[in-house]
């Protein structure tokens, strides 16, 4: 399922990231990996505010539905 519309408050694992390699990297980078943990802490509005690693991250939906858990 895509980001936005995944549970609140659980912990979830990278499946697939459906993006374009610029995108793949900038991913990366963030610590957002297939494999990798992570939490959505929140999902209204436009943008997806998530916990990766320790480190809470805000991204947009657009990008945000691009990650598959």
């Amino acid at each position: 399922m895509p980001l936005p519309i995944a549970p609140e408050d659980t912990e979830l694992t990278v499946k697939k990231i459906l993006a374009d390699e610029k995108n793949k990297r900038h991913f990366e980078n963030l610590g957002i990996l297939v494999g990798s943990k992570l939490t959505v802490l929140s999902a209204v509005g436009g943008s997806v505010i998530l916990k990766v690693q320790g480190v809470r991250l805000a991204l947009d939906r657009t990008l945000a539905m691009k990650i598959l858990v």
